[in-house]
C-alpha cells in the first residue's frame, strides 16, 4: 500500500511540474572541487557560503560518484548517460568525443528546450545538441581565457570564474525565459594550476590547516599507490604549481603569467613575492618542507574556489530575481573528488573514496525537501535519465544511467546497491588503470597494465583504505562474493575489455 501511494504521490509531484511548464535546468559543473573543502559537506576550514546556501535549499548527495575519475570522461558521461567504454570518451590522452552520439540535452531540444553549454568541456570545439556555446579551448586558463563560439576564437580579458558567469547570465537574458531552458555552466576552478582572483589573496593565509592523518601513508600492501607520482612532497613542482619562482625570467617562462596585462602579474608579484622570500629563510628540508608545500597547495586551492563560490551566488541571485528559482532544478556537482593531502596526494584518478566520490546537491522547490540529506548511492551516468524524465521525456534506450527521480521526494529510498568505476587512462601520474566495484561496506579493485593487482577495503573498519584484505584468510568468502559482483557489472554494462581482463590472472 505504501508502495503504491509513493508511486501516486511521485506521479502527481512530476504531473504537477509538466503543468506548470517543463522545468527549467542549470547544471553548475566545476573542475577538481572536493567534497573535504565544502562546508555543506562538514568542512570546518572552507569557506562556501553559497554552494551552502544552494543546499540549505536542498539535498545534498553523500553518497555521489562518478563512473571514471577524471575530467573530460566525466563531462562525457553527463552527456550521454553513457560509461566511457559506451561513449567513446576513456580518457584525456587519446579519447575524441562524438557529439553526433545521442545526448540528454538533444532529447531536450526535441521537446523545446533552450540548451547551452559556457565555460569549460574539455570534449573538442564543435559541439552539437546546443544552440548556443561558448567554451574554453581545452583546459582553459584562469587569466584572459580564450574562448570559441559559433562566431569563432576570441580572447576575453579578466578572470575566468566572472567571465563564465558573466557569459552564463548574458545568455539566459537573450532568450524567451517562456520556453523552458537547459543551461550547462562548466567552470575552470578549481583545476591544477590553482591560481586564484587577487581579490582573494590572503583568505586563508593565517588559518589552521591541519596535515591529513593518512599524510605519510606508506601504501604497504598497495602496489599502485606505491608507483603513483601525484605526491605533495615529491612530484608537486615548486614554480609551476606553488608559483615559488626564483626570477622574473622564470615566472614568465610559464604560460600563465605571459597572458597577465601588467596589473594581473603585479599582483601576483605582490603577494607571492614574500612567501618566496620567507620559504627560502627557512631552509626547509624533509618533512619540513614536505608540509610546508601542503599548507601552501591548500591555500592556494582553497583561494581559488572562493571567487567560483562567489559566483554561484550570482546565478541563484539572478534566478531569484527574475523569479526563475520556483521552476529551476540547480545542480551543483564536480567533474570527481580530489585529494586534499590524503595519502600525501593532490589529483584523482583512483577508486579510492576521496576521488571516486564527488559533490553533488540538488535543489528543485517542490519537489525535492530543503536543507535534506539523500544517502542513495548515484553515479553521474544518473543525471541524464533523471532530468528527462523531470522534464516528462523518454530515457532513450541506449542510456545506461538510471533515473534517481524517485529518491528526490523520498530522500531515504535506496536507488543503487553496487556501483561499477573503470579507469582507462595510462600515463599522467602514473595511475594504473582499473575498474572495480563498491557494494556496501566493500571495495574491489583489479588494477591492470601499470600494476598488475588486486585490492579489497572493507569500508567499515578501514574507512581510509589503507589495508588491502585480498590475502587475508578471513576475508576469502567476502573476495569472492565481490568477484561475483563485479563481473556481474561488468556484463550489466557490457564492458568486454573489463571482462577480459576479469579473467586473467595476476602476472
Amino acid at each position: 500500500m505504501r508502495f503504491v501511494f509513493f508511486i501516486m504521490y511521485m506521479a502527481c509531484a512530476i504531473a504537477a511540474l509538466g503543468q506548470q511548464k517543463k522545468p527549467n535546468i542549470v547544471i553548475i559543473i566545476s573542475d577538481d572541487h572536493s567534497y573535504q573543502t565544502i562546508g555543506a559537506y562538514g568542512s570546518q576550514l572552507a569557506k562556501t557560503p553559497q554552494i551552502d546556501r544552494l543546499a540549505k535549499d536542498g539535498a545534498v548527495f553523500t553518497n555521489a560518484y562518478v563512473n571514471n575519475s577524471i575530467c573530460g570522461p566525466s563531462r562525457a558521461t553527463l552527456l550521454t548517460g553513457k560509461y566511457s567504454h559506451k561513449n567513446g570518451f576513456k580518457d584525456n590522452e587519446t579519447s575524441v568525443f562524438d557529439f553526433s552520439q545521442n545526448l540528454f540535452v538533444k532529447e531536450l531540444q526535441q521537446v523545446g528546450y533552450h540548451t547551452s553549454w559556457i565555460g569549460k568541456i574539455h570534449l573538442g570545439e564543435e559541439l552539437q545538441g546546443f544552440d548556443y556555446y561558448d567554451i574554453l579551448i581545452g583546459q582553459g586558463h584562469y587569466f584572459n581565457p580564450d574562448f570559441v563560439s559559433k562566431q569563432g576564437k576570441k580572447r576575453e580579458e579578466g578572470y575566468v570564474s566572472d567571465l563564465v558567469t558573466d557569459k552564463a547570465l548574458n545568455w539566459l537574458d537573450t532568450i524567451d525565459q517562456q520556453n523552458p531552458f537547459c543551461l550547462i555552466i562548466g567552470h575552470k576552478a578549481t583545476h591544477r594550476t590553482w591560481m586564484p582572483d587577487p581579490k582573494d589573496f590572503g583568505t586563508y593565509d593565517n588559518q589552521n590547516i591541519p596535515t591529513p592523518s593518512t599524510f605519510y601513508d606508506n601504501y604497504q600492501s598497495r602496489k599502485a599507490a606505491e608507483v603513483q607520482e601525484m605526491s605533495i612532497d615529491k612530484d608537486m613542482r615548486m614554480g609551476y604549481d606553488l608559483k615559488m619562482f626564483n626570477s622574473l625570467e622564470e615566472m614568465m617562462a610559464d604560460g600563465n603569467f605571459k597572458r597577465m596585462n601588467a596589473a594581473q602579474r603585479e599582483a601576483y608579484i605582490k603577494y607571492y613575492r614574500p612567501i618566496f622570500e620567507d620559504y627560502k629563510n627557512r631552509n626547509l628540508q624533509g618533512k619540513q618542507l614536505a608540509e610546508w608545500k601542503y599548507k601552501r597547495y591548500m591555500i592556494d586551492y582553497l583561494n581559488t574556489a572562493q571567487s567560483m563560490d562567489r559566483n554561484i551566488g550570482r546565478v541563484l541571485d539572478y534566478l531569484k530575481k527574475n523569479k526563475l528559482e520556483e521552476n529551476t532544478i540547480v545542480i551543483y556537482l564536480s567533474d570527481q573528488g580530489f585529494y586534499m593531502g590524503e595519502h600525501g596526494w593532490f589529483d584523482k584518478r583512483f577508486m579510492y573514496e576521496e576521488s571516486f566520490k564527488t559533490p553533488m546537491i540538488m535543489r528543485m522547490p517542490g519537489l525535492i525537501p530543503a536543507t535534506s540529506k539523500i544517502e542513495a548511492n548515484v553515479v553521474n551516468a544518473d543525471i541524464a535519465p533523471t532530468l528527462l524524465e523531470l522534464a516528462g521525456v523518454a530515457k532513450p534506450a541506449d542510456m545506461q544511467g538510471k533515473s534517481f527521480a524517485v529518491v528526490l521526494p523520498k530522500t531515504d529510498k535506496k536507488h543503487r546497491e553496487d556501483i561499477f568505476y573503470h579507469y582507462f587512462e595510462n600515463g599522467e601520474h602514473a595511475v594504473s588503470p582499473h575498474f572495480g566495484v563498491k557494494s556496501g561496506r566493500y571495495k574491489l579493485i583489479r588494477f591492470y597494465k601499470r600494476v598488475e593487482a588486486w585490492e579489497l577495503f572493507d569500508l567499515e573498519t578501514d574507512p581510509q583504505e589503507l589495508k588491502n584484505l585480498v590475502a587475508d584468510p578471513s576475508y576469502q568468502s567476502i573476495l569472492k562474493k565481490m568477484k561475483k559482483k563485479l563481473l556481474k557489472q561488468i556484463k550489466a554494462f557490457d564492458d568486454a575489455q573489463a571482462e577480459e581482463i576479469f579473467h586473467q590472472k595476476l602476472k
